[in-house]
């Protein structure tokens, strides 16, 4: 029974992985709309479809007994209040990268997602950094800095992408909310500023919603495209071990740097593969010290440090 769990938590963890990887093909079919629209109203119909799956979910009570608790939780608010503006940040420059030719930096800001995790666990939770978490750093580190040297400036877009979300992940762990209401609860407290925004160009006739139909469909198609990987990567989660789930995590930047390169033709420069072979070596590192083996391999290597000295 057991297997049969992880065969099923691993196929849903593979399946989220996977639409996060060619979600950039969904947002490129809206390029005719400016970027804030899109992210106001992927905010909008994100908030509208969990509303209704967490009835069918029959979660409804569930969710209005969190959002009591957290109108009496002045600590968990800010969390929440931080974790959605977050959130909303990495998708905005996420959606403006997509559809500004810029694929190729959002995968390289999902690579070095799980080290900036790491970095953040260190900084602001002050756990430790084993010796192969080192190596990665600084593997990751040469790979960002070759971009930086080539192109002239700092990969920003990679980078931004790789904190809000890293960030994120650290705001979570202060909510504590299962995911369906996670998510419901982080698109309701931005989907105000989604309305006043989406409001100011109704008025002043900007607004692409009513453009035509199929533009009308994607854009609330957006909502749906966000919650569904999400709510897969939850059952998956559930399922299977952490080191298997960091394994996978990887499927989605590398479906999305192919895509950008085989699908838009996105320049992929020398310096490109440079970067991304140490920042792919990072990451073998940091996977494998993860691991049950690599685990066991580094107390092995410590026990037989103590026996020589």
């Amino acid at each position: 029974m057991k297997v049969d769990q992880q065969k099923e938590g691993a196929i849903y963890a593979a399946l989220s992985y996977m639409m996060w990887g060619v979600v950039p093909i969904y947002w490129k079919f809206l390029q005719g709309v400016g970027a804030i629209e899109i992210l106001a109203q992927r905010v909008l119909w994100s908030f509208v479809f969990m509303l209704v799956l967490l009835m069918f979910m029959k979660k409804w009570q569930a969710f209005l007994d969190y959002v009591k608790n957290i109108m009496g939780n002045p600590k968990l608010f800010t969390a929440l209040l931080t974790a959605s503006l977050l959130v909303t940040a990495n998708w905005g420059v996420f959606i403006w990268a997509v559809n500004s030719g810029r694929i190729l930096d959002t995968s390289l800001g999902y690579y070095i997602n799980p080290l900036v995790s790491v970095l953040l666990g260190v900084i602001v939770l002050k756990e430790k950094l084993s010796g192969a978490q080192i190596i990665s750093f600084l593997l990751a580190g040469i790979g960002v800095l070759i971009l930086g040297i080539h192109f002239g400036t700092i990969p920003w877009i990679s980078l931004i992408l790789a904190m809000t979300f890293g960030l994120y992940g650290l705001a979570k762990k202060m909510i504590k909310a299962e995911s369906a209401i996670g998510l419901t609860l982080e698109t309701m407290m931005v989907t105000p500023l989604a309305l006043g925004y989406l409001i100011y160009l109704m008025n002043r006739s900007e607004m692409q919603f009513f453009t035509d139909g199929s533009t009308s469909l994607l854009l609330v198609g957006g909502g749906i495209a966000t919650a569904l990987p999400l709510l897969y990567f939850a059952k998956g989660a559930e399922k299977i071990p952490l080191s298997m789930l960091g394994i996978f995590q990887y499927i989605a930047p590398t479906l999305s740097l192919l895509i950008g390169v085989f699908v838009y033709h996105e320049s992929f420069t020398k310096a490109h593969l440079l970067a991304f072979l140490f920042i792919w070596s990072a990451l073998a590192v940091y996977t494998l010290s993860i691991t049950k083996w690599g685990q066991a391999s580094a107390r092995r290597f410590k026990g037989k440090g103590n026996i020589g000295a």
